[in-house]
């Protein structure tokens, strides 16, 4: 039995590797994805009066803090049983729109478009943000930045903060507009929303363009039949801020339509010993192991996800790309894994738009932007749509407002299955018997789950709420000469 490694896997949040076992014919016996860290967010939260955790959960991740402050906010108004003004949410949805353009760039232009605008087998040392700004331009490289710019400073304006964004409390928001911000937030709004065309067109241009890259994403070794999820409003249309959250089957039936509150009637975590990540499941299908199709529980919750369990954007634009993805990749549902990309572009149109309409209601400068909860605090529940996929706050309290517990579903764990699944599938797929096993080829390995866009630093976390330890103490030379375990 021989081991190959890819540690650490790269372009990613967090840490993680990718351990695959061949047998003695060179063929993939097994495949595993390990993540070998743990953030303790649950557990530290307990004990702390609930309108801090807003602040606080922002810190789980750099990437996607308006996310976790986001739906801490809503669970939050949930405890105290509060309904915010219509200013209030007006001000959290320009916040999260404006996040959402900023991630999906982040994603597209410097973790996962470099594979497709670059090449799957370019050098590692061109296979990044700069070889892709080499191929596509520098002025798209400008545009880039100067989309991130103008997000963070709508961010830090309405936000508090350009990055773990404070502002969002129980029963509203503590900040206001004023019309000059935003005459002038429009404008950048305007400007994303070209930028979100001109991102739908490099997809056109060097991705859809591309036979070799087109005959990829549709290739077995990219495709898992699994169950869909995403967050949708009363017209069954993509959101990512509110609304019940849907589920369809690999046919694109529905089967589960549900609040926020009712999660845990749908949901259950099922644990592994190799790693600290959960495996969240349908619970009336129930746990089938690492295996897709009708039968099994696993489901995925991706912006292609969204695009398969809703029935159309609330955008124009988006609304006709959405359209077009269907007609060019053979209907609903799509499982081919890699066409996420394209339906994150997609949905990065759709941000920009929303983004510029939320910033046209008038009523977006109110003060009323805050009521004071009177009610007795004891449970809530928030649900956004983290860019990466169903982020899930749930936090108990006593009558006091002390947080007694906490439990979070976030985007990446709700993928965890379809994840491993993926990169064992393209193992096999990739390396056969007598294949020469190059850089190019462990790349092709890593596409499979950065297709996801995983962010593992707050999706680590063990179900006993505690980390097992292995201390390896080795050799000047490099060999293991003990091993201390805290299980």
């Amino acid at each position: 039995m021989k081991k190959l490694s890819i540690d650490p896997i790269t372009r990613l949040e967090g840490h993680g590797k990718i351990d695959i076992f061949l047998n003695d014919e060179g063929e993939v016996a097994n495949c595993y994805f390990l993540v070998p860290e743990l953030r303790g967010f649950e557990k530290f939260c307990e004990g702390r009066p609930v309108e801090e955790l807003p602040r606080i959960l922002t810190r789980i991740c750099g990437v996607c803090p308006e996310a976790h402050h986001m739906a801490s906010a809503k669970a939050c108004d949930a405890v105290y049983h509060v309904e915010i003004p219509r200013a209030g949410r007006l001000l959290r949805e320009l916040i999260y729109a404006a996040f959402c353009v900023a991630d999906h760039t982040v994603h597209f232009y410097a973790l996962g478009g470099p594979d497709f605008v670059v090449g799957p087998d370019a050098p590692p040392a061109e296979r990044n943000v700069l070889g892709l700004i080499r191929k596509v331009g520098l002025e798209a490289g400008k545009k880039v930045i100067r989309t991130r710019s103008m997000v963070h400073e709508i961010i830090d304006t309405v936000g508090g903060k350009a990055i773990h964004p404070v502002s969002s409390i129980p029963g509203g928001i503590t900040t206001h507009l004023t019309e000059e911000q935003r005459s002038k937030f429009i404008e950048y709004a305007k400007e994303m929303v070209e930028f979100g065309k001109f991102s739908i067109k490099v997809v056109d241009d060097i991705v859809l363009a591309n036979k070799a890259y087109v005959d990829l994403i549709l290739s077995d070794t990219y495709a898992h039949k699994t169950h869909s999820m995403g967050i949708v409003d009363e017209n069954n249309h993509v959101n990512f801020y509110d609304g019940k959250i849907r589920v369809v089957d690999t046919k694109g039936k529905e089967i589960h339509k549900f609040d926020a509150r009712d999660y845990k009637d749908v949901l259950a975590e099922h644990v592994e010993p190799w790693t600290y990540l959960k495996f969240p499941y349908i619970k009336s299908i129930g746990w089938k192991g690492f295996i897709d199709g009708q039968d099994s529980g696993v489901y995925k919750a991706t912006p292609l996800s969204r695009l398969n369990a809703g029935d159309g954007m609330a955008t124009p634009l988006a609304q006709a790309e959405y359209e077009r993805f269907y007609e060019t990749l053979g209907g609903k549902p799509v499982h081919a894994t890699l066409a996420t990309h394209w339906a994150r572009v997609i949905e990065l149109l759709y941000a920009a738009e929303w983004t510029l309409n939320t910033l046209q209601d008038p009523e977006i400068t109110s003060t009323e932007t805050r009521v004071i909860p009177t009610e007795t605090p004891d449970e809530g529940i928030g649900v956004v749509e983290a860019p990466r996929g169903t982020l899930y706050h749930h936090y108990i309290t006593n009558d006091k407002g002390i947080v007694q517990k906490v439990n979070l579903i976030v985007g990446t764990t709700n993928n965890h299955a379809a994840i491993s699944m993926s990169i064992k599938k393209a193992a096999h797929g990739l390396i056969k018997k007598g294949t020469e096993i190059t850089d190019a080829t462990l790349n092709m390995i890593e596409m499979a789950f950065r297709a996801y866009d995983p962010c593992f630093a707050c999706a680590t976390h063990s179900l006993p709420g505690q980390m097992p330890l292995e201390l390896r103490i080795r050799s000047p030379q490099g060999e293991i000469i003990d091993r201390v375990k805290r299980l």
